[in-house]
């Protein structure tokens, strides 16, 4: 049986993994966030303490066993609703999915850390930051940027907004990731807008091309090539 420092100490440390990984996802402001991976973590900690030493009392009866790993895998599983709360539908744009990962991630540091393997819990948590926070900036760069299309339209005066394009594009609208529009210096009656898309694959972005051009009050569209 773990001594009182020992088993304190256990539950300090989750919680300080825990908020290693949730202060990185409570700087983007998800809803879960610095408390709630700090509680998964903690709490997914005493899981593994109580399933490994909790019962120490009662292995001396006949015909009792005990398997802490089936605790822990109730663990692994269970999180799962946790994780599913914080996945967004937007249209046709899922978001949250990372998030939802790091929770089960952390549920499974603090099953390292009560379970006593510190070496392996303070790794994952460092490999884990390194995956959210760290990589971050290499997709951005050189994964979502290739999936960015960037349009120029020029339309009837105050005949295109985001209401507008909402009921054009339907769950299409989902891509749009900026919307910049400015009066047109050739003519009074004409706006010049610039879109730009987000991850978009090039079918979708056929697809919001032809509808944009099918309306009559789009003058003339092309592409941005930046």
């Amino acid at each position: 049986m773990l001594g009182n420092g020992e088993l304190i100490a256990r539950l300090l440390l989750g919680a300080a993994l825990g908020s290693v990984i949730g202060f990185e996802r409570e700087r983007l402001s998800w809803a879960a966030g610095l408390r709630t991976h700090m509680l998964v973590c903690v709490g997914s900690t005493l899981i593994m303490i109580v399933s490994a030493f909790g019962f120490s009392d009662i292995l001396g009866a006949d015909h009792v066993t005990l398997d802490p790993s089936r605790v822990a895998a109730q663990v692994v599983s269970g999180i799962g609703f946790l994780g599913a709360g914080s996945i967004l539908l937007r249209g046709e744009v899922i978001r949250g999915l990372t998030t939802a990962a790091s929770l089960w991630s952390v549920a499974a540091i603090g099953l390292a850390v009560g379970g006593g393997l510190y070496v392996a819990s303070i790794a994952a948590t460092i490999i884990i930051l390194i995956i959210l926070a760290g990589l971050k900036p290499l997709e951005q760069r050189y994964i979502v940027s290739k999936q960015q299309r960037r349009m120029q339209l020029v339309v009837e005066r105050g005949s295109l907004n985001l209401r507008v394009l909402h009921e054009t594009l339907g769950p299409g609208s989902a891509r749009i990731k900026q919307f910049v529009m400015q009066h047109s210096e050739d003519s009074a009656e004409l706006d010049e807008v610039q879109i730009t898309l987000s991850r978009v694959s090039p079918a979708q972005y056929h697809a919001i091309r032809e509808r944009l051009q099918a309306m009559p009050t789009v003058h003339n569209l092309h592409e941005d090539a930046d």
